[in-house]
């Protein structure tokens, strides 16, 4: 059985969590209100960096209580190693995003909030070939419906579509960034065997920021010299998907379970497809909504079977 214990969830963590989900719902609108002519590496930047520096005051402070408690300091210390892994999973992280909000230029919000959720089918496949982990009959049922629904949403989207510039591009896009999580999930699972949540955030977005930055560099992108609202999109996703976002599911699995939390998520994309048809006027074909649902459900079946073998 599992040896997970949740405590029993106040109110207050309903709302937290409702106010979570909303900004992930939200994130998606907050980059197509920066305007057809942003640059998304820019967005991302902004966004990135934004995020670290809300942080640091926090890292801080709790660095300052720890002096005061004469708390063992050392142990926020990483080691080189684990400096170059934190690196690593900060320009996964990176390249995650800038894929993902990239991928809004070009396919409508719902392909592509629909499709970076399918990190977990992603997760499955490299744990089992290269990780040589065995996962119950079911999880690839689900690796099977949501691979299926993609292919559907991948030919309902080739047809033509005045709508958006390049609904395969994008597509492939937000599938690659769903990609990226997944080596950023890996490594971030090493990281936090060894280090406090605090610190393993702190290291992880200040290198994301750092990657965000450099990327921004060598693709001569000027992000801290932008239009407003490329500056005001940015600053929308750091603190509402980046710190309320993340913030509040870090603080509801304390309470509520991490498959529920994970099942939660797939709310995201439905809720943020709505909000770019009340928004945008932004409606996707009649089979490319099926084939979201498809994807979806593949991606629930997988999850409830992965946690399933976990827990017991």
């Amino acid at each position: 059985m599992s040896t997970q214990t949740v405590q029993t969830a106040p109110l207050r963590t309903y709302f937290i969590l409702s106010a979570g989900l909303a900004m992930f719902a939200f994130a998606p609108i907050f980059v197509r209100g920066a305007g057809v002519d942003a640059d998304p590496v820019a967005i991302t930047t902004i966004r990135t960096v934004i995020a670290f520096l809300i942080l640091v005051p926090f890292w801080l402070f709790a660095r300052y209580k720890d002096y005061r408690n004469k708390e063992d300091l050392s142990k926020v210390v990483f080691s080189r190693k684990e400096v170059g892994w934190s690196a690593l999973a900060g320009f996964f992280l990176a390249v995650h995003f800038m894929l993902w909000i990239g991928s809004l230029f070009f396919t409508s919000v719902a392909s592509a909030s629909v499709l970076v959720t399918i990190h977990p089918i992603m997760l499955i496949v490299v744990e089992s070939f290269f990780l040589k982990k065995r996962f119950p009959i079911a999880s690839w049922i689900g690796v099977f419906i949501a691979f299926a629904g993609s292919v559907f949403l991948g030919i309902t989207d080739s047809a033509p579509n005045e709508a958006f510039r390049n609904p395969l591009l994008g597509n492939f896009m937000a599938i690659s960034a769903a990609f990226m999580f997944v080596f950023y999930i890996l490594i971030s699972q090493k990281i936090r065997k060894s280090s406090g949540w605090l610190d393993y955030v702190f290291s992880v977005y200040g290198f994301t920021a750092l990657s965000c930055v450099i990327i921004a560099f060598l693709m001569d992108v000027a992000w801290w010299d932008q239009p407003q609202n490329t500056i005001l999109s940015g600053l929308a996703l750091a603190v509402g998907a980046s710190v309320i976002g993340h913030g509040s599911m870090n603080y509801a699995v304390k309470f509520i379970s991490a498959t529920l939390l994970s099942t939660l998520i797939l709310i995201e994309p439905v809720f943020a497809t709505l909000l770019a048809f009340f928004i945008f006027a932004e409606m996707p074909a009649i089979g490319s909504i099926i084939a979201m649902f498809i994807i979806m459900g593949g991606v629930l079946v997988t999850w409830w079977a992965r946690r399933r073998s976990i827990e017991s």
